[in-house]
Formats: C-alpha cells, structure tokens, sequence
C-alpha cells in the first residue's frame, strides 16, 4: 500500500496552489483520514468510487455510500454539532445505508465506548431526518 505521507512533491504545489487561490488557508487538505486505509475501506469501495479527469490530473473520488460511511465515523469522533454530523444529514441517509454504514465502522473502532457513541449517531441521524 502506498501512504499519502507525506504528499509527492507535485501534489503538495497544486495543493497550495488552490488553496491560496481560493483563499482557503494552509490547512484545508487534510491528509488525516489516510489512516481509514489501516483497517480497510468500506466493502466495495474501489467499484463504487468516481473517476474524474483534470487535464493530466486523475481524481477518484468517493460514492454517496462511502461518503456516508466516512462522515457517521467522524460524527461519532467529533459529535452531533460537527460539520461531520451536518454533512452526513445533508446526504439523507437511508436507515439500510445507516445499518451497513454502522457495520464498517465497528470495523474502525471495536471499542464499547465507540459502539455506543455510534448508535447515538445513528439515531440522531434517524430523528434528525424524520426517519424512525
């Protein structure tokens, strides 16, 4: 496997390239998430991801469900008042795609605590969309 740090040399200049262009800061690509790869993507991930080309610039980007798996794990890390949780109501969520969701993120975490926050997540999720 190939870890994204540190960022190849090219990468890095269009990385800050775009974020002074945009007035975005010096911290707004964050290579953090890198760590997911650890214990593995959600099933499936690689046929689901989108391909999109930028000149010589290849970006695979992650499905709706991936999308929904990545940020109910980072809801649960930062809590219902992050921009996670904000983000993955804005997806609307099915109850199936919370279920299999849940289920990679056990794969994440296996800690009680983290099981626990977790279904909080869910179900906030859940009411917070009219879903129940």
């Amino acid at each position: 496997m190939i870890t994204p740090n540190p960022l190849p040399y090219g990468l890095l200049q269009a990385v800050d390239e775009v974020g002074r262009a945009l007035e975005l800061g010096k911290e707004w690509f964050n290579t953090g998430p890198a760590s997911l790869l650890d214990l593995g993507l959600p099933l499936g991930f690689e046929k689901r991801m989108q391909t999109r080309h930028y000149g010589s610039l290849i970006v695979h980007l992650a499905s709706r469900f991936d999308q929904i798996c990545f940020k109910l794990y980072a809801a649960v890390d930062q809590g219902p008042y992050s921009k996670h949780f904000a983000d993955l109501n804005a997806l609307s969520p099915t109850r199936e795609e919370l279920v299999t969701a849940k289920e990679w993120c056990i794969t994440q975490d296996v800690s009680q605590e983290f099981a626990i926050e977790l279904d909080k997540a869910v179900r906030a999720v859940e009411t917070t969309d009219g879903k129940s």
